[in-house]
């Protein structure tokens, strides 16, 4: 295990666990409470956990992990998702899509798509991002034409984020969004984590003519605290085909389309 990635584990179970003991990282990640010690403190100074004494806790009740800090979660059934929303884009479409694990790889598959090239080299898809990553992912594939959303800067997911984001978006007719959420129920809708986020959602689903939310399966059936739209809103699901059955039926009963992308593929 490199550095590196220890310290995006240690940063996880505070996350997680809301805060943490030098023994139980040191057991947890087999090495030494010196070594723990070491990330503790390299980790506080980068204003990432308050050191305590004996380990170290998150910043606040509502901590959320920097996406670059971010330990893949169920990154096989994402790369499963984005094979299968990246067949959803066809050439000559204008697509949206907000910020996120899931939907950085869909940017990814997308990115790889022969299918969306042309001969001539000229852009086939009009893609309207708030994700910095995401753009900065496309920016070298000849096949999109990239826009990229006013707003502020949200460092802890590379979005941007402020009603400059809905003047961005009133200019243009999308024929499909993309969007990543962090829970999607039949009775609530999509949600996420932060007002901000979900303000950004709703506007990406209001300029588009068809909602997709790429979610893999730990996340359907979960509510998280701010709402972006009633399930009503929702066209289509693309999740991994480890979800559960029972919550599979309650999407298809309420109109929504899924898609169970295959993890063993």
């Amino acid at each position: 295990m490199t550095q590196q990635d220890r310290l995006n584990r240690v940063l996880e179970l505070v996350a997680a666990r809301g805060s943490i003991t030098i023994a139980d990282a040191s057991e947890a990640l087999d090495v030494s409470h010196a070594t723990v010690r070491r990330d503790l403190n390299q980790l506080a100074e980068q204003q990432l956990v308050v050191r305590t004494h004996g380990g170290a806790s998150v910043l606040s009740s509502g901590f959320e992990l920097p996406l670059r800090y971010k330990v893949p979660r169920e990154s096989a059934a994402k790369t499963a998702i984005a094979a299968g929303a990246e067949r959803l884009v066809q050439p000559g479409m204008a697509l949206a899509m907000n910020g996120g694990t899931t939907t950085s790889e869909v940017a990814r598959a997308l990115g790889r798509s022969q299918r969306l090239l042309d001969p001539t080299g000229e852009p086939t898809v009009t893609l309207i991002t708030n994700a910095l990553n995401i753009a900065y992912e496309l920016t070298l594939r000849q096949q999109f034409r990239l826009i990229v959303t006013g707003g502020v800067v949200r460092q802890k997911s590379y979005e941007l984020v402020s009603t400059l984001v809905q003047q961005t978006l009133s200019e243009f007719t999308v024929d499909l969004a993309i969007l990543g959420v962090d829970g999607v129920t039949v009775g609530i809708g999509a949600t996420t984590l932060t007002q901000e986020e979900a303000l950004v959602g709703r506007w990406f689903a209001e300029a588009a003519k068809k909602v997709a939310i790429a979610a893999d399966s730990t996340k359907l059936g979960r509510a998280t605290v701010a709402r972006l739209f009633p399930i009503e809103r929702v066209d289509i699901l693309i999740t991994d085909n480890r979800a559960d059955p029972r919550l599979v039926a309650e999407f298809s009963a309420a109109g929504v389309e899924v898609i169970l992308a295959d993890t063993a593929d």
